[in-house]
This record gives C-alpha cells, structure tokens and sequence, in this order.
C-alpha cells in the first residue's frame, strides 16, 4: 500500500526558493511548468499567452538604488509609484528581499525619515544589508520576520509597500490585519501583487512548489480587496498595471492596490 504524500508547506517552498536566488542573484522569479507559456523575465508583450511581470522603475529610480540591489529585483511593479512617500515618514517594505524598494524609500524620506525591511529569507536580509553598508545609507534597517507576525510594534509606521509577496502567504487576511496593526492611524498601504480574474484551478493552488513562481497562491482580484476590507482598510483603489498573462485557464495580472487605516 503506497503511503500518502504529505504536502509540503508552502512557506518552506517560497522561502528555499528565494534564498537560492539570493545566493545566485538571479533577478528572475524563474518559469513554472503550470503556467501556460510562463516568462516572468520577457518584456512586456500585453499577451495573455504568457506570464509577463513588469517591475516599472525608471532608470533614474534605479540609479538612486545601490547597483547591487537596483540590478536584483523580484518584483511586478513599482509600489513607490504612486506612494507620494514624504520626508520624515516612517515605511515598512513587506518581504524587502534585497532591498530595492527600501533603499529608494529611504532617499524619499530623506535623514529624518526611516524605512523598515522585513523578510524571512536570511541569505535575503544579507545581500540588503551588505549593500546598505557598502552605500553608507543610515536611514534604513532590515528585520527576519513574517507577514503575518510582523516584528514591529502596533501604531509605529506611515506608509507600507510590497512588491509581489502578499500572494506568497497562505493566510493574506493575517497580513492584512497585521499591516493595519503596525499602520498609525490614517497611514497607508501601497502594494504591487499578483491577482486574478477568478479562482485558480485547484491543481495550481494545491502545488506548494508553484507558489515560489509567484502565481498559484493569486487570489481573485475581488477577493484581495474584500480581505482588505474586512481587515479595516478603507479608500481601497486598485490600478491593474502591464503584467499579465494566463495560468490554467484564469488570466492573472499585476496590481497597483492602494488603501487606507482610518483616523
């Protein structure tokens, strides 16, 4: 009798698939044989035949950045975008991988601001802060912790960014809650992530391996905002951006979500 085969967490999958882009420092989130044509490192082709992840940065932007992060990205989007990050404003960069992100927050805030990086990944937290300390940028810190059981006290930051992690947990309520908590009252939230038309089929959302490839743990679109919702958040907008393309059948794209703690 074949014994059953146990499920491989997903939050293991993620996590040993983005230290091992860590250690190589590919900037690519890699291919998935479950995705129809998958090429998340292809320019974009506005083509629902493949999956296309288009991070959005201006050369100026990454000219801001450290080389060796603006060269090291994972994301499908540009979160600072439509941020309007002002000085001295406290941010938080959920799943900060190499510190992109962070690092251009922290010009935005400028000296009286500070940016929070937090990532599970150690060998992720290394590379960003080997290039904080290379680039001598003082105003930012980076924290191993997870989404949904954030390392930071309640009421403590203005802004939070994400840039294609959000999609990578299994309990996105639980971030979500844990994102208002740390948010003072009137902060914001600005995140670029993956969603979908509709439901993903269930070979997909069942394949822990998948979930690295930043597509199986989609959510439809409607979904995501409705959590957000139920978490507290109010002013939720969404802008689908050029990222796009189809997984089992379901058409899944990147999104600009913005959305707002009360006061």
């Amino acid at each position: 009798m074949a014994s059953a085969t146990r499920r491989r967490p997903v939050r293991d999958a993620v996590r040993d698939n983005y230290a091992a882009l860590a250690r190589s420092g590919s900037n690519c989130c890699g291919s998935s044989s479950l995705i129809e044509n998958a090429s998340c490192c292809a320019p974009a082709k506005m083509d629902t035949s493949e999956i296309t992840f288009v991070v959005e940065y201006s050369q100026e932007e990454l000219s801001e950045a450290p080389a060796e992060a603006a060269e090291f990205t994972l994301g499908c989007g540009n979160p600072l975008a439509l941020a309007g990050l002002q000085a001295g404003e406290t941010v938080l960069d959920i799943g900060s991988g190499g510190g992109l992100d962070a690092f251009l927050a922290a010009r935005k805030v400028g000296p009286g601001g500070w940016v929070i990086g937090v990532d599970m990944t150690p060998s992720m937290l290394d590379r960003a802060r080997a290039a904080a300390e290379r680039s001598g940028i003082s105003n930012v810190e980076f924290r191993q912790g997870y989404a949904e059981a954030l390392p930071v006290e309640s009421n403590a930051v203005d802004v939070i960014l994400s840039n294609c992690v959000i999609n990578l947990s299994e309990d996105k309520g639980q971030v979500f809650r844990e994102a208002y908590r740390v948010l003072r009252p009137g902060g914001r939230l600005e995140v670029s992530d993956v969603v979908a038309a509709a439901a993903l089929p269930a070979s997909l959302q069942e394949n822990t391996a998948e979930w690295a490839e930043c597509v199986s743990g989609a959510l439809p679109e409607a979904e995501y905002l409705d959590l957000l919702a139920q978490a507290g958040f109010t002013k939720i907008t969404v802008r689908r951006s050029a990222s796009l393309g189809r997984a089992g059948g379901v058409s899944v794209y990147s999104a600009l979500v913005a959305a707002y703690k009360p006061i």
